[in-house]
């Protein structure tokens, strides 16, 4: 059997354990004797990662987990490596430097970096530093080879051969004076957005909440601005929101909503708000917790050129026949295995590096 064989063959049970965990948490499957050890000390290490960083609730680490069982597939994941010449792959070492904001928001990176047969160095937030070891523990228990390959560290990256590093705009700086002779991928802060026409159904703007309330609207992916046209009905956007109003219940969403409140109403800026979220009319594409920026369009096509002038900034456009790239209402935390941040191919970078 082949190192990638043995490596997909690795990710493939991760998914199955994922897959597994996930209804046994949500009482929908009795506790597997082969599983036992696992699951208990998986039980273990969500309650940790909630205690450590409050935004890491059982619901949205489940939901982390189940969206990796989809794509960790042997299907999915021969599809996905088919677009590429692994035999191109020469081992390396590759620093990661991981982002903290959403449970296990660095797999993507992790799983490019081993699947092609790289060394994984990798240096996590002290926002999310409890999952992964975990992870990586179950996936060298699965397969030992991958021991040698996969190490994490508190302390100054060496002996690397390439960069992969996610933060926000003035980390990246950092990253980029640090770390810029050295191949690299660095990425810096993006927010994604919706383009609205008005005539959405009350299902599609329903769906529209899971995009933006999904991890507390603290990925990339989350919808922090939205586009409409001058006669929206802002009204049907709260009414179509509204089941996701037990949010508030959630402590840390509800200060951030009182503060931003505060400093919105002391500040004389002019909002909406329905009791669990605020619209402010904004040019802005990165919104505070618990806040979704608008701005009026006259012209579809004018939007489509800002839009792609400043690509830059975003990560996802969700619409329905708005733009050729855009995605499905619903669906900005549902990556396929292609989807890559930013749009930077990291398999192709590991390979042709």
């Amino acid at each position: 059997m082949t190192d990638l064989r043995l490596r997909m063959d690795a990710f493939v049970k991760l998914g199955s354990f994922f897959k597994e965990y996930c209804k046994y948490a949500k009482n929908q499957s009795q506790i597997d004797d082969n599983q036992n050890a696992w699951f208990i000390k998986f039980d273990e290490i969500l309650t940790l990662s909630e205690h450590k960083n409050g935004w890491f609730t059982p619901e949205n680490i489940l939901f982390s987990l189940e969206s990796w069982a989809e794509l960790l597939t042997p299907l999915k994941l021969k599809s996905w490596l088919a677009n590429y010449d692994m035999d191109k792959s020469k081992p390396k070492s590759v620093a990661m430097i991981m982002a903290g904001n959403i449970p296990l928001v660095g797999f993507h990176d992790f799983l490019c970096t081993v699947i092609t047969g790289n060394r994984a160095i990798v240096k996590l937030s002290s926002n999310d530093h409890i999952l992964l070891p975990f992870v990586a523990q179950y996936l060298i228990e699965m397969e030992p080879s991958l021991k040698d390959r996969i190490s994490f560290t508190d302390g100054k990256l060496e002996d690397y051969d390439v960069v992969i590093a996610t933060g926000s705009d003035n980390t990246s700086r950092y990253f980029e004076h640090y770390f810029g002779k050295k191949p690299n991928i660095i990425r810096k802060n993006r927010n994604s957005v919706a383009v609205l026409s008005g005539k959405e159904t009350l299902e599609e703007l329903t769906a529209l909440g899971e995009d933006i309330f999904r991890y507390y609207g603290l990925g990339c992916r989350s919808v922090s601005k939205i586009f409409v046209p001058k006669d929206f009905n802002f009204d049907t956007l709260f009414k179509a929101l509204y089941p996701y109003n037990s949010i508030i219940d959630h402590h840390k969403y509800a200060n951030n909503y009182d503060y931003n409140k505060a400093v919105y109403l002391m500040s004389l800026f002019k909002i909406l708000e329905n009791g669990f979220l605020m619209l402010k009319e904004d040019k802005n594409y990165g919104s505070p917790i618990a806040t979704v920026f608008y701005e009026f369009y006259d012209s579809l096509e004018n939007l489509k050129i800002r839009l792609l002038q400043e690509q830059e900034k975003i990560q996802c456009v969700v619409a329905n026949g708005f733009h050729i790239d855009e995605i499905p209402f619903g669906q900005t935390q549902k990556p396929s295995l292609g989807d890559y941040a930013d749009n930077i191919d990291t398999v192709d970078f590991l390979l042709k590096t």
